[in-house]
């Protein structure tokens, strides 16, 4: 039950979001033929109910027009941001539209996204309610097993499918980012915090591509790219900074960011469709690495 009236608040959202604007005759209309009205029509009580849901679940405010008596999003009073009000209905809608698939089910692939259905909703619960989480955690570079980290989670981030928390180590007395995937004996605890004065999740990576961060001072970097490879950075930037200049067979993309593994491996996935230019450092490592991937490749000398 509380599944379909999600998607009863979902179908709701999106409805008025690509209208515009709606009587309430009109929306009931387009209820009764949708798969969630099921031909039944629905009632203004229900629909005030619904409305009232959505505020409190998604922060999202329907408000009506007085002078048309229509409904519509009210941006000004909805507390989600844009870009992830629209990443969660996005989310949840297509949750919907899967589950309505039936017969084509099998004919649908999705990539797998670890742990976010076991530790994340527990992690979320930590944030809302300022609560500290305990948890053991094995990262992929060492053999054991640290356990009893206990953290105070500021935000969730999402990246290459793995789901990570960022949050003060009370231990360390330093912020540091875990991935849910490499957790284990997740727990909340009793004990509250507050967020530092006038931290700003959105910022904390601005400088960054992926997860991992820098005490540095972010490089211009500068990469060429093939006219084919543009295309797709074009479709999905690598980084907000990106900017472009655009040649008959390349492009030049200029950016502002830190000099990371995770910048450093993206590169590297692209193979000969994207060229280092600047800064000289990320240049030379990119030739290092590139060098050792070819040793991995030779014939290996007889003794």
């Amino acid at each position: 039950m509380a599944r379909n009236l999600i998607y009863r608040y979902i179908w709701l959202i999106d409805t008025i979001e690509r209208y515009g604007s709606l009587s309430l005759t009109r929306l009931n209309e387009l209820w009764v033929n949708s798969t969630v009205g099921d031909k039944n029509p629905l009632p203004r009580r229900t629909f005030y109910n619904h409305r009232r849901a959505i505020a409190e679940t998604f922060g999202i405010a329907i408000e009506c027009d007085p002078r048309t008596y229509e409904y519509f999003i009210d941006r000004e009073n909805t507390e989600l941001d844009l870009r992830r009000q629209q990443w969660l209905l996005d989310s949840m809608s297509l949750s919907g539209m899967l589950s309505d698939a039936g017969d084509v089910s099998t004919r649908i692939v999705l990539e797998n996204v670890p742990s976010a259905r076991k530790h994340l909703p527990l992690v979320i619960d930590a944030m809302r309610q300022n609560k500290r989480i305990s948890f053991s955690y094995k990262p992929y570079t060492r053999l054991t097993v640290t356990r009893n980290v206990v953290i105070e989670p500021y935000f969730v981030k999402i990246f290459r499918q793995l789901w990570y928390v960022v949050g003060y180590n009370v231990r360390d007395a330093r912020v540091k980012t875990y991935a849910l995937d490499r957790m284990s004996d997740l727990l909340l605890t009793s004990t509250t915090f507050s967020l530092p004065k006038g931290f700003d999740a959105q910022s904390f990576f601005k400088d960054c591509y992926g997860i991992v961060t820098s005490h540095a001072e972010p490089k211009r970097i500068v990469i060429r790219a093939s006219a084919t490879q543009a295309k797709y950075f074009r479709a999905l930037p690598l980084h907000p900074s990106q900017q472009e200049e655009v040649h008959d067979a390349y492009s030049i993309f200029t950016y502002r960011m830190y000099n990371t593994y995770d910048l450093r491996e993206r590169l590297l996935s692209h193979g000969a469709n994207v060229e280092v230019i600047a800064p000289p450092e990320l240049r030379a490592q990119i030739v290092d690495e590139l060098r050792n991937t070819i040793k991995n490749y030779e014939p290996t000398r007889k003794n």
